[in-house]
């Protein structure tokens, strides 16, 4: 065999376990950024569910109050416009790289929890409510769920936080940008959250 033929072999036969080995790696890291995908989809769906649990409590929340106290309307009002506007307003697993869907989704739930806070608080001021066993209930149920929430969008973030550095490192940003997988959204602070309520007595 000529020596000009044996080394051309084993060039060809150096780029074939290159390529093979590349693509290799490529199919390896894809895989891996689905199941980071998939872990950021399983997240996101139990966010929507403890939100779900919150919408489900309000029209309960709200039908004892109305009928224990003679409640502000505007305020039971305001709670129940709250949770048609969050019932309006879905986001998908697709969506989680749509800022505008996002933002939109996490202020639909922000205005429904303020609107709570709002029934919560005027509800102090009706001493048959506080010691109306349904509405305690409710309250309890309510104040669980809303810790449900905070633990919930903390898993989200931390799931959100691993797939978006995974995604953006050298050299997986190449299949990452090839394939199609783009940055998802994290929570944010309600706008002024960052300044503590002043308490005057």
């Amino acid at each position: 065999m000529k020596k000009g033929l044996l080394i051309a072999l084993i060039i060809i036969a150096v780029i074939i376990i290159f390529i093979i080995a590349v693509f290799g790696w490529g199919a390896r890291k894809y895989n891996y950024f689905v199941g980071l995908n998939e872990g950021v989809n399983q997240s996101w769906s139990q966010v929507e569910n403890v939100y779900q649990r919150r919408a489900d409590l309000v029209p309960n929340l709200v039908a004892t109050v109305k009928g224990v106290a003679n409640f502000e309307k505007e305020t039971y009002t305001a709670v129940t416009e709250a949770r048609a506007k969050v019932g309006q307003v879905k986001i998908s697993g697709d969506q989680l790289n749509d800022p505008k869907a996002f933002q939109k989704f996490q202020q639909a739930q922000d205005g429904l929890g303020s609107a709570l806070s709002r029934l919560l608080v005027v509800a102090e001021n009706y001493p048959q409510l506080k010691a109306n066993e349904n509405f305690l209930q409710l309250q309890a149920q309510l104040e669980g769920t809303e810790n449900r929430i905070t633990v919930e969008r903390q898993k989200f973030t931390q799931v959100v936080q691993v797939y978006n550095t995974a995604i953006k490192r050298v050299p997986g940003m190449i299949i990452a940008n090839f394939s199609g997988f783009k940055e998802k959204q994290y929570f944010k602070a309600t706008e002024g959250a960052e300044t503590a309520p002043k308490v005057q007595f």
